[in-house]
């Protein structure tokens, strides 16, 4: 991507310090010093950990600091607009109003839980039309057409829609409507694509480059994943605890990197070619590199008798009824699949948003009633089982879900979940016996028998899915159903966690279904692969097959769009 040198400044931010003050006023999180400069038409990649002060620097850039405890200490942020420069840093929340959505827009990474769940999609992009006083003669009709631009299906009908009858793709679309329906200068797109599909990410890069074009808008582009960073940015700044670790072009910063930290991002992610059995994380960089430590994937033989069967497994949704006809209409989430699992092997599911594979997932485990067919665990039917013979089977069989503080109970510690489950099911005699074992999982995971007192909001997103980890374990299961277990992660966390998944599955002999929809981790973690599309299989084949001589057209798609980013 080539940069334009006679491009005008847009935003340059000068030794940016920031302060936020922990309880007690004691000194916390610090952003030292930051320094970039973002001309019209150019996108800077911002890319690091979680913690590493990314979206701290976007909110800084919003004036949306106020309600964090976070104040800036030093530097300032100059926006260069209709030949005006204005320090942002100066301005009152009554000022910074002026700018915020009309000359300075944001994507937030979220839409679920930055829409109003109470309007409706086109009521809030039109809403800020109205705000800042933009005078046209068919608001609506604006809002129609900037949803046309971002591309979104039945535009009439998604104007009268709430969010949550949208898809995940659908509702980033409309926030990014909506960060662009008053024409900005400036737009920051922050973790925009974290949890898309990798079709659907493609989709929204794509856009945002279009848009870019069209409007020659800057755009700060924040993700930690530095493959999506190279699809889009011109320039790229690496953060990690507050600092700026190093910035260049696109090009220097992917090919020829000078920090330890930026090689380390790099590596952490999994590569279609990889064949180690652990991944490097950034803290073991240097020696997992150096050494180029690690086994190939053994592979896993498919004889005898299959751990799980599913024989023509239907699990239908009824959408909606209609009013006229009284009929409704039927979601075939799952429709019609059949295959077989065997124990020891690594399953890997994979397809877009919709195509039924956490209903797969929690159709095995009966969270979910299918409609027909039948599911064999070790070759007895469990919709035969009984109450009592089913509970002991969820002893066996455990799920792991995408999102752990959602699955987490906000008012319980640590200790209580952990230990709740093995009380109630007699693993251990005793609640002596059940805490001392509650500890023993805890470490396994790699945590800290200290964390047994505190609650699920006072951990990190990879903290909090090691904890879900752990409390699968607590069953002594001989299954698991990783759902999404890794997808919303880190880079350096998702290699730390899959690593982990990988020790567990050694140590406790265990048989996994890996859900996902990113095909380099799924490659990477299974031994055979499903591709599943509008609930049914596309094909199944081994991980090696699957990617180097996919049989259906989708695969194909999927495969491609993946290489891409």
């Amino acid at each position: 991507m080539s940069l334009v040198n006679d491009q005008k400044k847009l935003i340059e931010v000068n030794d940016l310090s920031i302060q936020f003050q922990n309880k007690g006023n004691e000194p916390g999180f610090e952003l030292k010093q930051i320094n970039f400069m973002l001309n019209k038409g150019e996108t800077l990649g911002i890319v690091g950990e979680s913690g590493s002060g990314k979206s701290i620097t976007s909110l800084a850039i919003m004036g949306l600091l106020g309600r964090s405890g976070a104040d800036i200490t030093g530097g300032n942020i100059l926006f260069h607009c209709q030949n005006n420069t204005v320090d942002l840093t100066s301005l009152s929340e009554k000022e910074y109003r002026s700018f915020r959505g009309k000359k300075i827009s944001m994507i937030f990474q979220e839409p679920m839980t930055s829409l109003n769940p109470a309007l409706r999609c086109g009521f809030q992009v039109e809403e800020l039309l109205k705000i800042h006083e933009v005078k046209l003669k068919d608001s609506k009709q604006k809002v129609l057409e900037v949803f046309d631009l971002v591309k979104l299906p039945r535009i009439e009908e998604i104007y009268k829609s709430y969010p949550h009858q949208l898809s995940g793709g659908q509702r980033q679309r409309v926030m990014i409507a909506m960060a662009i329906i008053c024409e900005p200068d400036l737009v920051i797109a922050d973790e925009p694509t974290t949890a898309l599909d990798v079709t659907v990410q493609k989709e929204i890069l794509e856009l945002l480059k279009l848009i870019q074009k069209k409007s020659n808008m800057g755009l700060i582009f924040i993700s930690h994943d530095l493959g999506v960073i190279g699809e889009i940015a011109d320039r790229v700044m690496v953060m990690r605890n507050g600092l700026s670790v190093e910035s260049g072009s696109v090009a220097e910063i992917l090919m020829n990197p000078m920090k330890d930290y930026t090689k380390a991002l790099i590596a952490c992610r999994p590569h279609l070619n990889s064949t180690s059995h652990r991944l490097p994380t950034v803290d073991s960089f240097n020696e997992e590199i150096i050494t180029e430590t690690g086994t190939e994937k053994s592979g896993t033989k498919l004889a005898g008798s299959p751990i799980l069967e599913i024989r023509n497994l239907k699990t239908y949704y009824n959408k909606k009824q209609s009013f006229f006809t009284g009929t409704r209409d039927v979601v075939k989430a799952v429709d019609d699949i059949s295959f077989q699992v065997f124990e020891g092997e690594t399953l890997g599911l994979v397809g877009e948003s919709g195509c039924g594979k956490s209903t797969l997932g929690r159709s095995i485990v009966q969270l979910i009633k299918p409609d027909d067919g039948d599911i064999l665990y070790r070759g007895k039917s469990i919709s035969k089982l009984s109450a009592k013979e089913l509970r002991l089977l969820r002893r066996k069989i455990q799920i792991i879900f995408q999102d752990p503080f959602s699955s987490l109970n906000p008012r319980h510690t640590i200790g209580s979940i952990l230990t709740e489950p093995i009380r109630v099911h007699g693993i251990r005699d005793g609640s002596k016996s059940a805490r001392v074992f509650a500890i023993e999982l805890l470490e396994r995971v790699g945590l800290e028998a200290a964390f047994m007192n505190r609650y699920p909001h006072e951990f990190s997103g990879g903290q909090r899915q090691r904890i879900g980890i752990a409390r699968a374990l607590a069953m002594e299961p001989e299954f698991i159903i990783c759902d999404e277990s890794a997808s919303a992660l880190d880079v350096s966390v998702q290699a730390q966690i899959i690593n982990l998944l990988n020790d567990i599955k050694d140590q406790f002999n265990l048989t996994y279904i890996f859900i996902s929809h990113d095909l380099t981790v799924v490659k990477y973690f299974s031994d055979r692969v499903v591709v599943m599309r509008n609930g049914k299989i596309e094909e199944i084949n081994s991980s090696e097959q699957i990617y180097t001589k996919p049989q259906s057209d989708y695969t194909r798609l999927l495969i491609n769009s993946n290489m891409e980013l």
